[in-house]
């Protein structure tokens, strides 16, 4: 992918006023990331807890080859380091439980059919899953949380990356032809037995055993699309490939629920109030009630502007409402329909932009009315982390609370389930990463920016306190291999009044005295964000950089994290792609940059940039 990006940019005219390039530019540009690599040090702590929980251990690499023992003592935040674990009065079988693992990343270099990915989480502690797209950048598609799975659309040839909530890099894995599962379990990844992993029966049976509930629909006609595969391998003629294909306006399946009963009669389940269900398959899935008495189930109406939590009486198959969301233009059905269910109370925790924010609600679910907001403010609720169900305490990352601050800098957040004792945990300027202790008595906070190398800490839990600073990213040596540090740039949108945030990656022989073309490196589907919040080498951007341009990306409106009418911009406006931001940005950004020549201005990407 990067090679053919390169080819097309010598062959366009952002050209026209520089000298040619010749082949040994391009492979000069090519080898930059293999140049830069692991040239950052102490940039990842990996904390292995002592059973009283007062103290841990890690082992941090401080240079070329080198690395050394570090223990913490977590109540005075006092440090000890040596050369083995022996030396800090540790059994060296300790040793075994740092990862030696070495991941190889890998770009996507292909996309071809439509696929999916299971993953199933046997960690005790959340994952990070990211897509790598073409030019090698990591797309956040959230994570899976401790002891639960998740399915992901793929295709086959996309390359994922898994990884620790501090950043460690734990497995990849690549789509397939067929969808497939894969186990975290800390030992890598491996791929689960998907005959094994089927459901035993038939629907989701009733916690006593009374009866189990599944969906049938009638088959609908699919559409079918093909492609033509010009150079397919093995092979010099070119092969037609048909495959379904759903468009808008296509029928699509509409199931219902049958309540299969211990004795095998069969209870059908009116679906009025779940009639045209967005679903594919034609299947739904159901969440029991602990006492057997009901099932609950999502409905996403097609068109995404409805969308209900309903519970079916597991006797009489009477359908109610616990939660209705409704919308003028869309529901993030994908990424803000977080929900907790509190049995013991009959109350439900719930996620929702209804006052054009993402926040928390407590419902009572019970009587499907809402009892009241927990949170509130200008700002989003980013992604619930833990819920104490003893404590009453909902712990989470929130963006944008402080007004000087970037608004997409992530922040760790406790409050209680009344809405009272909200509390800002984490204090760096940059996007927070947090790993608790097994007892949650402290968390590691890793914080960054794109120009900000990372910083971990040593927080308590109760008050977020600092304990004490653990390390600090050592990047001199990168920094003397010519990469250069991005540099952050604000504007406004095209409101006037709207902060649009955004990156600018110079080459390495930059020369401000010379004039240089832009290119904009763009990603803009609508329900993520995608401008560099946390450091890294951005080597999709560099490499761009090396054979002479100046490097931007930033998110402009219709995009995520920032409030429901900045997101609302795309509705039934895809094609707006954020342009009307993104040339007021580049423009603002060149009146103080002479070096930009906007007489010379180009736009890549892939997927949603493509």
């Amino acid at each position: 992918m990067m090679r053919t990006l390169l080819s097309g940019l010598a062959l366009c005219s952002l050209f026209c006023e520089i000298p040619s390039l010749q082949a040994a530019d391009f492979e000069a540009a090519l080898s930059f990331p293999k140049r830069t690599e692991n040239k950052v040090f102490r940039d990842r702590v990996q904390a292995n807890w002592l059973p009283d929980g007062k103290m841990f251990w890690y082992r941090v690499q401080t240079g070329p080859g080198k690395s050394e023992f570090v223990l913490i003592n977590a109540t005075n935040g006092s440090r000890k380091t040596a050369a083995t674990l022996k030396e800090l009065g540790l059994p060296e079988k300790e040793a075994a439980k740092t990862s030696t693992m070495k991941i190889e990343l890998r770009r996507t270099r292909r996309t071809g059919k439509s696929s999916g990915l299971k993953f199933i989480n046997q960690l005790s502690e959340d994952v990070e899953l990211y897509w790598i797209n073409q030019e090698g950048g990591h797309v956040r598609y959230g994570g899976v949380r401790a002891g639960t799975e998740r399915e992901q659309h793929t295709f086959e040839g996309h390359v994922w990356l898994i990884t620790s909530r501090t950043g460690e890099h734990l497995a990849v894995v690549e789509g397939a032809s067929q969808p497939q599962t894969f186990i975290i379990d800390g030992k890598g990844i491996s791929k689960a037995n998907t005959e094994a992993s089927k459901k035993p029966e038939r629907g989701f049976r009733a916690p006593d055993g009374s009866c189990v509930v599944f969906t049938e629909a009638e088959k609908v006609e699919r559409r079918k699309v093909a492609i033509v595969e010009s150079t397919p391998d093995g092979s010099v003629q070119p092969k037609l490939k048909v495959f379904d294909y759903i468009k808008p306006g296509d029928p699509l399946p509409k199931p219902q629920w049958v309540i299969e009963k211990s004795d095998g009669t069969k209870l059908r389940v009116a679906r009025d109030i779940y009639e045209n269900p967005f679903t594919e398959s034609g299947e739904l899935d159901a969440v029991w009630a602990p006492d057997s008495s009901e099932f609950y189930f999502n409905y996403n109406q097609r068109g995404h502007q409805l969308y209900r939590i309903l519970a079916v009486n597991a006797k009489t198959g009477a359908v109610r409402v616990v939660v209705e969301e409704t919308s003028k233009t869309f529901i993030h059905y994908s990424g803000k329909s977080w929900r907790h269910w509190l049995h013991g109370s009959g109350e439900l925790i719930w996620m929702s932009e209804r006052d054009g924010w993402c926040h928390l609600y407590l419902c009572d679910a019970k009587k499907g009315t809402l009892k009241h907001q927990i949170t509130q403010g200008a700002w989003p609720v980013r992604e619930v982390l833990h819920v104490d169900e003893a404590k009453k305490e909902i712990w989470f990352l929130a963006s944008g609370l402080r007004e000087k601050e970037d608004p997409y800098h992530t922040h760790l957040c406790r409050v209680n389930f009344d809405g009272s004792g909200f509390r800002q945990l984490t204090e760096g300027d940059g996007n927070h990463r947090v790993e608790f202790s097994p007892n949650r008595a402290f968390f590691i906070g890793t914080w960054s920016r794109a120009d900000k190398p990372p910083v971990m800490e040593l927080r308590r839990s109760s008050d977020g306190g600092l304990v004490c600073e653990l390390e600090k990213a050592e990047v001199s040596a990168l920094l003397a291999a010519s990469w250069t540090m991005p540099e952050r740039f604000v504007a406004k949108g095209r409101d006037g009044k709207t902060d649009i945030h955004g990156v600018i990656v110079k080459p390495s022989n930059f020369d401000p005295a010379k004039s240089y073309p832009v290119v904009e490196n763009i990603y803009a589907g609508p329900h993520g964000s995608f401008a560099p919040k946390e450091f890294s080498r951005l080597m999709g951007h560099h490499v761009i950089a090396e054979l002479g341009f100046i490097v931007v990306q930033l998110d402009g409106m219709g995009t995520n994290h920032r409030g429901k009418a900045f997101h609302d911009v795309c509705w039934k406006n895809i094609k707006d792609a954020g342009f009307p931001d993104r040339k007021l940005w580049i423009k603002e950004a060149a009146k103080t940059r002479p070096w930009m020549d906007l007489s010379r201005v180009g736009i890549y990407g892939g997927s949603a940039g493509g």
